[in-house]
């Protein structure tokens, strides 16, 4: 390692052997770094005593590695762009090419500060050896080299939709153990086909837990000794601030693996046994192309086709975080997706890439919210405007006058059924009698797990469950319903991929007087069930006579109904 042979030489009695400083310099110039607290170099260079290039030469022999001269055209642009431009402004370094075993060389302005040395290493992920350069030619060649890159950047961020800089998850050679750790431990997740990935830090241990058909699942356990490491593998991922450990944090990367690309959001917060850093899978490859893939009930699939084909209204999808309801609106959205239509998204964060479809993420640091966002959306002729979540009385607001003012929206929004959707508009502040007039269509829905198709196998319904069937009066053996035995396909669980539930409301004249009126979730639950809305549980019953799903699933999602 570079240096490894402390203690250095005093950098003043160099600048002295040298001749670049006098004794007196010196003496003045360490008295006004007690004074200060100052860096002795940082107050030769304000003083004029020495220029930045000489004192770089003077810190390479100082800490025994090279130089480095910055020229432009010396600069590997492919090794520099491993370091991300904010990691290389607060380290003052760059990355400036590959030496002959195989290393990366990094230019430093301070050789001194050994923990940058290791937050680098883990910042590269792989081999590296260090020179010194002055600190002004870093900060010229970070520019040079970043600004050179940046129409690159911008036009393959249009085109994908998101960051560039994928990290490849097979990639080995000159991984770090906490590199090759975190690949490993992300591939087997996406393997499982997670939807979130847990790293959480626990007394003894960090738990690694994966959320895979909606429940969670542990899949590794890591030591506390590799806690720290990991963390910060994952942060430079995400393009965070791996030096701050008290903040929650937010960011995003695309991995490579298995031939195509996945979209991972990294949320940091700070609990008392260190960071849990949990990655939302977003994969892009997976949205459905027509509402007919989504295994609704034949009238349940004709009442959301008729709801989308409006010229205008709102068509709201409720449910809380990961019940699909985005899904549902992209196969919504694939139907209308034609040359006479223009369609248009806002999204945290955009889910699926659509060709043909103008599709927009909100960036709150850059002030591109929801609600301004769909404020220049509507001055842009749209005529199907999708918003990916209804999340405040701005929001709402501006969603429900587009859709009465000729536009079809489509939204999302947290509530526990089609009914009680009412009530959070309404607690938006969102007069009921605008609702009355625009709303078209509530969609609750949930996620549940298939039977897994390579073991399943039928067995008679017991009395009880005949009973939470709704079919009491039924001889018992006569239903047949299905189950999963276990197979290494599934893991043992006898499930394999999800399927959702449906509860769909479409607005009448009677719930649209009762909705002007202010009439309560209850009186408009009951009235549309009577008017022929089949409720989550019922389409939950369905699924199971049919086999696609168990009682014991439908009733860990929906309840029992009581």
């Amino acid at each position: 390692m570079e240096a490894a042979h402390q203690p250095w030489p005093a950098l003043g009695s160099l600048l002295v052997r040298d001749g670049l400083l006098s004794e007196e310099d010196l003496e003045s110039a360490l008295a006004l770094q007690r004074e200060s607290g100052k860096r002795l170099g940082e107050i030769l260079i304000e003083r004029g005593d020495v220029t930045r290039t000489q004192l770089a030469r003077t810190l390479a022999e100082q800490v025994e590695m090279p130089l480095v001269e910055l020229e432009e055209s010396d600069i590997d642009s492919e090794a520099a762009m491993l370091l991300p431009e904010e990691l290389a402004r607060r380290y003052r370094a760059l990355p400036v090419g590959f030496l002959p075993d195989d290393s990366l060389l990094v230019a430093v302005a301070d050789p001194t500060n050994v923990l940058h040395w290791d937050e680098l290493r883990l910042a590269l992920g792989q081999p590296i050896r260090f020179g010194v350069a002055a600190p002004d030619a870093i900060d010229a060649a970070i520019a040079f080299v970043h600004q050179e890159s940046l129409d690159l950047v911008d036009a393959e961020e249009a085109q994908t939709g998101i960051e560039t800089g994928i990290v490849d998850m097979h990639a080995a050679d000159g991984d770090t153990p906490a590199v090759a750790l975190v690949n490993k431990t992300i591939q087997r997740a996406l393997t499982l086909g997670a939807s979130d990935i847990h790293f959480t830090p626990q007394l003894r241990a960090l738990e690694v837990r994966a959320r895979v058909d909606g429940v969670v699942r542990q899949i590794a356990t890591i030591p506390t000794s590799q806690q720290a490491a990991v963390a910060s593998r994952l942060k430079v991922m995400g393009r965070l601030d791996i030096a701050e450990r008290r903040a929650p944090q937010d960011g995003r990367v695309a991995v490579r693996t298995g031939g195509h690309t996945v979209d991972l959001r990294i949320a940091v917060l700070p609990t008392k046994f260190g960071e849990k850093i949990t990655l939302r899978v977003l994969n892009q490859a997976s949205a459905p192309r027509s509402l007919s893939e989504l295994a609704l009930a034949p009238e349940v699939e004709e009442t959301i086709r008729r709801a989308i084909h409006q010229p205008f209204g709102a068509v709201i999808t409720c449910g809380p975080t990961g019940s699909g309801k985005t899904t549902t609106l992209y196969a919504a959205l694939h139907e209308l997706n034609t040359p006479e239509r223009t369609l248009m998204t806002i999204e945290d964060p955009v889910e699926y890439l659509t060709p043909g479809v103008d599709q927009i993420e909100v960036n709150p640091r850059a002030g591109l919210t929801f609600a301004r966002g769909l404020r220049t959306i509507l001055r842009s002729d749209p005529d199907v405007i999708l918003v990916g979540e209804i999340r405040d009385e701005e929001t709402a607001q501006i969603a429900i006058r587009a859709a009465m003012t000729g536009h079809l929206v489509c939204s999302t929004l947290h509530s526990q059924n089609a009914a009680s959707a009412i009530r959070r508009l309404t607690d938006m502040a969102v007069e009921p009698g605008l609702l009355a007039a625009t709303l078209t269509c509530l969609v609750a829905q949930r996620l549940v797990r298939r039977v897994c198709l390579d073991c399943r196998e039928a067995h008679k319904a017991t009395k009880e469950e005949l009973a939470a069937l709704g079919r009491p009066a039924a001889r018992p053996g006569r239903t047949e319903l299905m189950r999963g035995s276990g197979c290494s396909a599934c893991g043992g669980t006898g499930y394999r991929g999800r399927v959702a539930l449906f509860e769909v409301l479409m607005l009448t004249e009677e719930l649209r007087e009762l909705i002007a009126g202010g009439a309560s979730t209850v009186e408009i639950q009951r009235t549309a069930v009577a008017g022929g809305m089949l409720p989550l549980r019922e389409d939950g019953i369905r699924l199971c006579l049919e086999g696609i799903t168990t009682l014991s699933e439908v009733h860990r999602v929906v309840g029992d109904g009581t």
